[in-house]
């Protein structure tokens, strides 16, 4: 009995170390040293006619075609490899450092559905222990070394300080904030941070409020990332309440008082075929 148990365990062990090591995948392609670029020097535009074909107003993606487009799948390839031409180590403004990793992030993600197209959940796709995790395992080479979906996020872009990047970063769920069908670009970081995030909670499903009982119903994001809003709850409404839809949801976070609870968080994916 314990010798079957050992097999057991080693077959398991080999199937498990297999699965792990077989998980990652690289996009893009890594630069030489000496055909790097920095963040000023990368050009958006191709990113952002994809994002304008591809992407509704409202933030869906039209996967489907865009699987079925071998052009426009070698033109996300050729701009994640263009992408990879960064060097973080090359004097550049924040705004285009910014608006360089929220890119990267938004089109790793799409490259990354586009991979397993038909699903209906990234979360079909995030191994907890063994097998690939779409955000662990998607790399994007960039300055010599590789960065995963959650190192973008939380090495990165996080700690840039601007907690508007919740509302940038894109996981491909409806959950999510919407997609913005434009590339963000350094002359317009601040304008479209604003902009998504206005657009984020004017979405009831992810913001509604009650003035008379003074409660407000907030999406979980901002639960999960609470120390990137504030100290405290009420430090975090007031850090909101500039990008709510009116007056008396502004005035009601602004005062710190309110009861706060959080939503339900879809997980299902951002596709135009479920809106049809």
């Amino acid at each position: 009995m314990r010798h079957i148990l050992l097999v057991a365990i080693l077959i398991f062990s080999i199937h498990a170390s297999s699965a792990w090591a077989g998980g990652a995948a690289t996009l893009g392609r890594a630069a030489p040293a000496n055909q790097r670029i920095s963040f000023e020097q990368i050009d958006h535009s191709s990113w952002d006619a994809l994002l304008q074909k591809y992407c509704d107003s409202v933030g869906f993606v039209n996967y489907q075609a865009w699987q079925k487009s071998r052009q426009d799948q070698a033109a996300l390839d050729q701009y994640l490899s263009h992408l990879s031409q960064a060097d973080p180590g090359k004097s550049s403004s924040r705004e285009s450092q910014f608006a360089f990793w929220i890119n990267a992030y938004n089109a790793v993600t799409v490259k990354g559905i586009l991979r397993e197209y038909p699903t209906t959940s990234i979360r079909n796709h995030t191994a907890k222990f063994f097998g690939y995790n779409i955000w662990d395992d998607l790399l994007l080479p960039v300055g010599g070394r590789t960065y995963s979906l959650n190192q973008m996020e939380h090495e990165v872009l996080r700690k840039m300080g601007d907690p508007r990047v919740h509302f940038a970063i894109v996981c491909a769920s409806i959950g999510c904030p919407p997609l913005l069908n434009n590339a963000y670009v350094t002359d317009k970081m601040d304008a479209q941070l604003t902009f998504n995030s206005k657009r984020f909670f004017a979405d009831r499903s992810k913001f509604s409020y009650d003035a008379a009982r003074r409660r407000i119903a907030v999406s979980p994001i901002l639960q999960w990332f609470a120390e990137d809003f504030g100290a405290d709850q009420a430090a975090q409404m007031r850090r909101i309440a500039p990008f709510l839809p009116d007056e008396g949801a502004q005035a009601l976070a602004a005062d710190g008082q309110a009861s706060v609870s959080y939503q339900d968080y879809d997980w299902g994916l951002n596709d135009q075929s479920r809106r049809r």
